[in-house]
């Protein structure tokens, strides 16, 4: 049962990490840049203006998509390297 506890709060602790974990893409030379945490939540989207040419939205459209898409799976990335260590722990919780 303590070992179970530990366990826990481990993974608690582990998660709270998570949050403050950013990872931070770049698409279309910097043009696009798109931050997200540990948790998979997007932090912050920004758009230099000075790279992008307003009459070619699709393109603009296209870099969001890749910066979004590449940061999403650097986070995943992330999150699956910090509880690879406890996920070891968890078949003995009954989860």
């Amino acid at each position: 049962m303590m070992d179970q506890m530990k366990m826990v709060a481990k993974l608690k602790k582990a998660q709270s990490e998570l949050k403050k974990e950013l990872v931070e893409v770049e698409a279309g030379d910097g043009a696009v840049t798109v931050q997200v945490n540990g948790e998979l939540k997007i932090v912050d989207v920004k758009i230099d203006p000075e790279l992008i040419d307003i009459d070619d939205i699709k393109e603009l459209e296209g870099w969001i998509k890749e910066a979004v898409r590449e940061a999403m799976t650097a986070a995943q990335e992330l999150a699956a390297e910090k509880m690879k260590p406890l996920m070891g722990g968890l078949g003995n919780l009954g989860l």
